[in-house]
């Protein structure tokens, strides 16, 4: 089954913050979602990361020293299944 190029991003993305439990009232700065992605697909990433926040799958908060991000706590499962159907991985 192939995917977009989209779809694969924001599947990682969904991975990097539900792995590490970025969510609710968890956050991370924002750069750090770009990392691990080559520095050529930066304004992809950036784009996946934007229509995402708008979709409401991840909360901002900003604060003093940057803007914080985190996955959407209502939207969890609907994450998950994302993740399962893209990246074939699934969480216990």
């Amino acid at each position: 089954m192939q995917f977009r190029e989209e779809d694969k991003i924001k599947a990682t993305i969904f991975y990097h913050l539900r792995r590490k439990k970025v969510i609710g009232n968890v956050h991370t700065h924002y750069d750090t979602l770009k990392k691990g992605f080559p520095s050529h697909s930066g304004k992809n990433v950036e784009k996946v990361v934007k229509n995402l926040i708008r979709e409401g799958f991840i909360i901002t908060k900003p604060t003093s020293y940057g803007l914080q991000v985190s996955l959407n706590r209502k939207r969890v499962i609907e994450i998950e299944d994302f993740i399962k159907k893209i990246l074939v991985f699934e969480f216990d």
